[in-house]
This record gives structure tokens, sequence and C-alpha cells, in this order.
């Protein structure tokens, strides 16, 4: 039996030669080629079980090709592979018709397992193109290129053309509402209102009027009909923000809604159907409120059809810079100076723990752009504003250097007042060691330049051990440096 042929574009050299080598292993025939036109005259002449093509070569994006492989060879399945990894490159990919897409650097096994999920899939109809997503990087809903965000740009990709409920799970200000709006207006119903609720900012003997709107008479000083937020979002998406504040009353007509597709307004009894695509998010720990009896577990389940967590920004430390620098360019387009961050800057930014997460990130780049008297932004002006901005630790001595003790304690409170609530995570010692361990073993793979056998003499850890920790604390390292 012939084995299947996978056709290879991309004008990298040193890509083509490893994904040859690497397919060749796996017994699969490989063609490539540096440019889209010949992969386009192998597709014509019904070469190929499968294409892997880069997006930007010298001829043609390959974005362009996807829709025309699939109208002439419908059953030839695209993967597409592109160093262009933002949200707007994954989105354009999957509407376009593409299998799976693969931000660079990519993992082989990685690549490997979608070529032959892609050769045993079945045959699927075109799908019909919808409107092209914008590509100025002003305009990018979410900013980031780490692998926990690549993962996440791909998740929202998939949902484009899905209608699904999903639940976000990420600290405060990590950005939950961004996502919810990217999944809205990239989704079905781009077309329609994209409505948020903060269940947390509305009194309890409110929210069932907020949501559901009420008659008048209802209650005193209903005077007229309202709408509620359902009816407001009418063919378009109900964001409901801090889920887990949610009173027990209104869980149970929401999971009415949920079940049944319709509601009633306060006080009105004929039933109105609801059509609404529903983003839920939170910061608390929801299963744990289940345990607690604060949250229902069926209503649990049926928002959490996709769960998407979003990393807080200590776990993606590599999206820092690009992050830090977005933000002072969106301070200058808002009429303050125009800064920038040297080096010194970006390593003080990147060691910082973050427990406001991007919008402290946010505010401390506005507040830099606005007070800073000199255009280039220090590492000394990055200390000054984050010790400002942060409260002194109790065991601080008055004016004396902070020892590292005082800065792990200083951490340590820091992600203990983020889950203060009493419904935060249940083990939060391992998670505070947790905490503790990343930027410890981070900054000492920085300061060996990624050697890991010099990294584990300085901490004086097995090499093995150490290469658990990396992989259990997900500690991105140089590639090729061992």
């Amino acid at each position: 039996m012939t084995p299947p042929t996978v056709l290879v574009a991309d004008d990298d050299r040193s890509i083509r030669t490893v994904l040859s080598q690497a397919l060749g292993r796996s017994g699969y025939q490989v063609r490539c080629t540096g440019n889209a036109a010949t992969l386009w005259r192998w597709v014509e002449e019904g070469e190929g079980d499968l294409v892997i093509t880069d997006v930007v070569m010298p001829d043609e994006n390959g974005l362009d090709l996807i829709p025309r492989i699939r109208r002439l060879r419908p059953d030839l399945r695209v993967v597409v592979m592109s160093a262009q990894s933002t949200l707007i490159t994954a989105v354009k990919a999957t509407q376009r018709g593409a299998f799976e897409y693969l931000p660079k650097p990519f993992d082989l096994r990685e690549l490997l397992a979608v070529v032959g999920r892609a050769l045993a899939a079945p045959a699927e109809p075109m799908p019909a193109l919808p409107p092209e997503p914008r590509d100025a990087d002003e305009a990018l809903p979410l900013i980031g290129r780490s692998g926990a965000m690549q993962e996440i740009y791909r998740t929202i990709a998939r949902l484009t053309t899905a209608d699904l409920t999903v639940m976000i799970n990420g600290e405060s200000g990590t950005g939950k509402e961004l996502v919810a709006r990217a999944l809205h207006d990239y989704g079905k119903r781009r077309n329609g209102p994209f409505v948020a609720i903060n269940m947390a900012a509305i009194p309890r003997e409110l929210i069932e009027s907020e949501l559901f709107g009420h008659e008048r008479g209802a209650f005193t000083g209903a005077t007229t009909r309202a709408l509620g937020r359902f009816e407001q979002a009418t063919g378009g998406t109900l964001f409901l923000d801090e889920i887990g504040d949610m009173p027990p009353e209104a869980q149970t007509r929401l999971l009415r809604v949920l079940q049944e597709g319709e509601f009633t307004s306060v006080g009105g009894r004929q039933p109105i159907k609801a059509n609404v695509r529903i983003i839920a998010a939170t910061h608390r720990d929801l299963r744990a409120a289940i345990r607690q009896g604060l949250f229902r577990e069926d209503l649990f389940y049926r928002l959490n059809v996709v769960p998407i967590r979003l990393p807080p920004l200590r776990e993606r430390v590599e999206d820092i810079p690009p992050l830090a620098r977005h933000f002072l360019e969106r301070a200058r387009a808002d009429g303050l100076p125009g800064k920038q961050l040297d080096q010194s800057a970006i390593e003080r930014l990147k060691a910082n723990f973050w427990p406001g997460n991007v919008r402290e990130l946010e505010n401390l780049m506005r507040r830099l752009a606005a007070l800073c008297p000199t255009e280039t932004i220090g590492g000394d002006a990055i200390d000054a504003e984050l010790a400002e901005a942060s409260p002194p630790p109790a065991s601080a001595g008055a004016g004396g250097p902070e020892t590292l003790a005082r800065a792990v304690e200083r951490h340590i409170r820091a992600f203990l007042a983020a889950h203060d609530d009493g419904m935060g995570p249940s083990d939060i010692y391992e998670r505070v060691i947790a905490e503790v361990e990343r930027p410890l073993i981070r900054m000492t793979l920085a300061a060996t330049k990624g050697n890991q056998i010099k990294a584990a003499a300085m901490l004086g850890l097995n090499r093995n051990t150490l290469r658990k920790k990396i992989r259990d604390l997900e500690i991105p390292v140089v590639r090729g440096v061992t």
C-alpha cells in the first residue's frame, strides 16, 4: 500500500528540511516547495493527501490558498503553520477551512499527531467565508505569543463556527471580558449585540429584574415595563461576569433558561424565547463553591460546556514585554507622552509577581507614561513605581533594603490577598510553593542562558528533578540548550 503524500510549502529551507526528515521517518512521502505557485500546481494535478503550508511566502499568502484548495479538492486537508502567531491568524486559518493551525516554533510530536488526525478525518463541506477580521496590530483583541495564549487563540478560533456556552476562569485582571468579546466578535453572532452584566456589581434583590426584565407594577417603583439583559442581547451574546456571585434564587431561574430556552419577566406570565449565546466568567473556584453549597452543580455543568482558563500574568512572563509596549503605545495614542522601555526595565517587569495581572501592568504603564520625566523608562523607575503601588511588608524595616525573605513574604501576601474571599483554591500550600518556585527556577535559567546543567548545580538539584519541575511548572526554556 502506497503511503500518504504530504505537500509542504515554506520559504524557510531549514523548516522544509526538518519537516521532510520527521515526516519521512514516520513513513510518509514528502514533497517540499518554497513558494505557493508550486504548491497550487501540485494540488491542481491531484497530488498529495495532505497540505502543510506556511502563511507568509514570497509569492502569495498561504491563507489565501486555503479556500481555493478546499473548493477544488474538498477532501484535501490543510494544516497551517505561522510565525505570525496572533489570534487574527488563528481565526483566519480556521474560518477559511484549515484543519489545524500551529504557531511557530512548533513541537514536532504535536505536528505529527495533527498529521495523523488530518489524514484519518472524514471529508467536510467547504465552510462559508465570514467577514474578514481586522489586521492592524492596534486592533488585536488579545496580546501575547506564549504557549498558554496560543492555546487560547486556537480554542477561540475553533469556537467561531459554533454557538456553545463558554465558561472563562481566571484571576482578576487577566482579561476575561476581552476573551468574551473576542468570542463574540469572531463568532456566528457577531452582528448581534454584546451585552455584559457583572453579578458582583448589582444588589441581590435587583439581579432577576436586571436579567429578565420586569412588568409594570411588578414591585414598588416599577412604573413601566423594562427589558432585561436577556432581551437586550437577543440575537447576540450575553456575558455573565463574576457568575460565582449570583444569588441562589437567580441561579435557579438561569438554570431554567438554559434548560428550556425561555424565561418570564418579573411579574410576567408570558414565556419569552431566549435567543442568546451565554458566556460566563469568574475568578472563583466554582467547584469549591459547589461543595460549600453556594453554587448549583447542575448550573455549573450547563455553563461549563467549553471551559477556558486564562493564565495569570506570572505564568506567561514572555508576554510581558509586548504587553508593556502595547500599553505604552496606547497611552501615547490617548495623548500621553511617548515612552520606551530599556532592557533593565523589561527585566524588572518580568521579575514582578503581578497580583493584579494584565490590568495592573496596564495601569503601571499609563502611570509611567504620564509621570516618568525621561523618554526612556529604566529599571529604577519600574522599581520605584512598584514600591509606591505596593503596601510595605509587615516585617520590613523602615527605609531598609528588601531581603529575599521579605520579597518572598510580599509575594505570598499578595497571593493570599487575591484569594481572600473564602472561596479560593483548596490547595493553597502547593500553589504558593509553586508561585515561589517558578520565578526562582525561571530566573536561574535566565542567569545560565538556559543551561539546565548549570542551573541544576546552582539550585542544588538533580538535573532530572529540575527537568521535572520545569515541565510541571510550565516554565519556558531556550530550545536546544540542555
